[in-house]
């Protein structure tokens, strides 16, 4: 991708392009900038004190699977991250129930991923999978909407079935794959959409099919508030703990689980791979590979050339692997090409435009902040008490 003519920071990839990119006067975007600022006491962490951090997590997570068969749950999609927690905590001894969501657009590299993680660990697998024409009436009705965040379905229902089976384990801890190593730097606003917005789902599936949330595993603001001050259970950025290198992690997994990589960041899914690599830039002028590869340089783990290369082309490994995916999509949507190019031509509607939680979600988060820490140790200590 040539950047010839665009302001680009003196760091990483974020040029003037990106919403609500600003530069200061040595040339470095507020992206990067604000990441190193927030997060280098994280991912370059005294590593006495991460050695602290990671022992005290470890033992309140095996305090609380005492008598149970499991003690943790860690999400897994096949991709670097998730992987590599898993190996992680079964390493440190733990015992993970691994969880798994099927939506109809695993492709067959992620699903041998993920069979010989869980095999060559002996890790118990749960895999939810979706009712399929649910889920692609409920696409469909997102594709009508033209709405960015298509993938917004997958996330919230992963979630949703994470959240279940945690509570139904009786475990509160889940330890995820994100990190800041390599996904610190927070997307533009604009690129995405709260993940728990189940209102937002609702209201699209109603106005744009008429459809009706009968099996699919929705999670909104109100639930996730009640999992977290209520049930206890808490995602743990399990990364954070640990001296974590993508790449380093990425060689270990395909000596030892003969794990095959993805061109890029999120490619386990066959959906998500075409949602990022073609309708993103063609619909909505968005190429995610900026902010994925200045992460990764702002964390020291590659350089500014390297991640210039990574932008070149395409965002796929050839034209070819574009083409069959486009033809697989719109066989497995019930697509024409006409229907595609009719798609990709329509201009975006933005979510808010439609019923959301917005306001919910904002309210939450404002009300978290403001309770002091005093309190809400408090409350959960109260709850503690009567359970």
């Amino acid at each position: 991708m040539k950047q010839e003519n665009i302001q680009m920071c003196k760091r990483c990839l974020v040029n003037i392009n990106i919403p609500g990119a600003s530069f200061n006067e040595e040339g470095y975007c507020n992206y990067c900038t604000t990441f190193i600022e927030q997060n280098t006491h994280i991912i370059k962490k005294d590593p006495v004190q991460q050695q602290k951090d990671l022992e005290s997590l470890v033992a309140k997570v095996k305090k609380n699977g005492q008598g149970k068969p499991y003690d943790c749950i860690v999400g897994v999609s096949g991709g670097v991250d998730s992987s590599w927690v898993l190996v992680q905590v079964k390493k440190l001894g733990l015992r993970p129930l691994a969880v798994h969501m099927d939506n109809g657009w695993n492709s067959e590299l992620a699903q041998n991923n993920i069979e010989n993680l869980v095999r060559g660990l002996e890790v118990d697998l749960y895999t939810h999978v979706i009712d399929w024409e649910e889920y692609r009436a409920l696409m469909q009705a997102f594709f009508d909407a033209d709405v960015i965040d298509v993938e917004l379905l997958y996330d919230n229902a992963m979630l949703g079935v994470i959240y279940t089976q945690a509570k139904k384990q009786g475990l509160r801890y889940i330890l995820s794959g994100a990190n800041k190593a390599t996904e610190g730097i927070p997307l533009p606003v604009s690129w995405n959409w709260n993940k728990l917005d189940k209102r937002n789902i609702v209201a699209l599936g109603k106005k744009f099919g008429n459809i009706k949330l009968k099996t699919f595993p929705a999670i909104g603001s109100s639930e996730w508030a009640w999992y977290y001050y209520i049930k206890l259970i808490q995602f743990c950025p399990f990364l954070d703990y640990l001296p974590y290198n993508k790449f380093e992690a990425l060689e270990v997994l395909q000596r030892d689980f003969n794990y095959k990589p993805y061109p890029y960041k999120h490619y386990e899914s066959i959906f998500t791979r075409f949602y990022q690599g073609y309708i993103l830039p063609k619909k909505f002028g968005v190429d995610k590979r900026i902010i994925h590869l200045s992460t990764l340089v702002a964390a020291e783990q590659i350089t500014k050339e390297e991640a210039l290369i990574g932008m070149e082309g395409i965002p796929y490994i050839s034209q070819q692997a574009l083409e069959d995916d486009i033809e697989y999509f719109l066989k497995k949507m019930n697509w024409s090409q006409a229907m595609l190019d009719d798609y990709l031509s329509r201009p975006e509607r933005k979510h808010d435009e439609f019923p959301s939680e917005k306001k919910k979600h904002e309210f939450l988060a404002t009300l978290s902040d403001r309770i002091p820490v005093g309190l809400k140790t408090k409350i959960t200590n109260f709850v503690k008490s009567i359970r």
